[in-house]
């Protein structure tokens, strides 16, 4: 199967980067697929990663999108192309944004099979805390894109609210609720040596500025400061695209030897970066989508506390993860979950562990895996259905033979493979 993933890609740094690149490094190790990435184009040339495919061919605020991504489809044919995105994942801008957003309608109509991950829904954004300054125009493109989205032959979602919401306001589409899963195949179980020893790490990590913003927990921690002296704050990541300078401007209000800013994290200083880490906390306002932060934490074991929100709730329920809420907006709520937690090993110890017991249900492994068995599902219900259509064709219809030789070495494809499937034993 030739699949083309439409995403951005490392080295960019460019929202849902990372989450291209778990997806693409599973799908290049998949048995019978072919993989081609069309990514995001770089700000500076750097060397690509060695072991992919990859055609830069689209950027961000660009109106040429569409037609330099349907340019790269034409020269790499694929039996599905795959978008992994968000509403802001081509652009910020209205006209641009929404052009890209097009593509993949446009690219069914052109008759190949398309496939979205959409990472967020519009309306479960805080327009206020978001930034957005036109909230009627931002509902209207919004509510336009999410109809060009739907026009794709498939799309997914990560969270079963979302697919409900897309089911009862749109009615149309086919959509899917999937799991976002962890980065990894086999995670590592939580190092509880390395955690409030000598220092209870507080860990907040993200793009930061918009609805995620520190204020509420910076004011929560300086509560709970002089109750627990072995505790620190540390802050990773860096400004989101909308607020730049916000975490430097931050950091020099209130950085100290107890409330540390570490930028941007490099991928492989993550695990080290969780792992020693007591607590994560999520203060956000509002949510744009199953969160990857969240992700990561039940990846390494890690308790959560977040913003009592319908987002957090549901992904709670829907992955199983331990997630302590406090009130939204709430500072000594929010200080008084910290405290409570940081004194109760026994209780930080079972959440990390019905944090990490959830990620084994949902490794990018068997995630991709399950991606992967939809489109070959949906591939053979083309070939049959277009088998079903030409046999009703008269016999006079051109190409009638070549079509059905074709149609029949790819029947007889599958039950090669179906024969060299091992069967497994049976349970008595």
């Amino acid at each position: 199967m030739r699949i083309l993933l439409v995403t951005a890609f490392p080295p960019s740094r460019k929202a849902l980067a990372e989450y291209g690149f778990h997806l693409a490094d599973e799908l290049r190790k998949a048995p019978g697929i072919e993989l081609t990435i069309l990514g995001d184009f770089l700000s500076e040339p750097q060397s690509e990663l060695p072991e992919f495919t990859v055609a830069r061919c689209w950027g961000f605020d660009r109106t040429d999108n569409i037609a330099n991504i349907w340019r790269m489809i034409r020269r790499h044919p694929a039996d599905i192309v795959w978008f992994n995105l968000g509403f802001a994942s081509f652009g910020a801008s209205p006209v641009p944004a929404m052009l890209s957003l097009a593509t993949p309608a446009a690219t069914r109509l052109c008759g190949v099979y398309t496939h979205i991950t959409l990472h967020q829904l519009f309306e479960t954004v805080d327009l206020a805390h978001a930034g957005v300054t036109r909230p009627r125009m931002y509902k209207a493109d919004g509510w336009l894109a999410t109809h060009l989205l739907l026009g794709a032959n498939s799309l997914s979602v990560l969270l079963p609210a979302y697919r409900r919401l897309l089911r009862d306001r749109y009615k149309r589409g086919h959509v899917s609720a999937r799991s976002h899963g962890i980065f990894a195949g086999r995670p590592d179980p939580p190092d509880f040596s390395k955690r409030g020893n000598p220092k209870h790490r507080i860990l907040a990590f993200g793009k930061w500025g918009t609805y995620k913003r520190l204020e509420l927990l910076l004011e929560a921690f300086a509560q709970i400061a002089d109750h627990v002296p072995d505790a620190e704050l540390v802050v990773g990541g860096g400004d989101h695209p909308k607020t730049p300078g916000y975490i430097a401007e931050t950091a020099a209000r209130v950085a100290n030897d107890r409330v540390r800013f570490l930028g941007y994290v490099a991928e492989e200083e993550i695990a080290d970066l969780f792992q020693s880490a007591s607590l994560a906390v999520m203060p956000y306002t509002s949510s744009a989508g199953s969160s990857g932060v969240a992700h990561l934490a039940a990846q390494y074991g890690v308790p959560i506390v977040a913003s009592d929100i319908p987002d957090f709730r549901e992904l709670a329920e829907h992955e199983l993860m331990a997630i302590d809420f406090f009130a939204s907006g709430n500072a000594t709520d929010l200080a008084g979950r910290l405290l409570e937690l940081i004194n109760s090993p026994e209780r930080l110890q079972a959440m990390a562990n019905r944090n990490f017991a959830s990620a084994l249900q949902m490794t990018m492994p068997e995630v991709v895996r399950s991606y992967v068995r939809s489109f070959e599902r949906n591939r053979r219900l083309r070939v049959l259905q277009g088998f079903s259509k030409l046999r009703q064709s008269p016999a006079w219809f051109p190409g009638r033979e070549s079509v059905a030789a074709s149609c029949s070495a790819q029947v007889q494809a599958w039950d090669a493979i179906r024969m060299e499937t091992p069967t497994p034993p049976q349970q008595f």
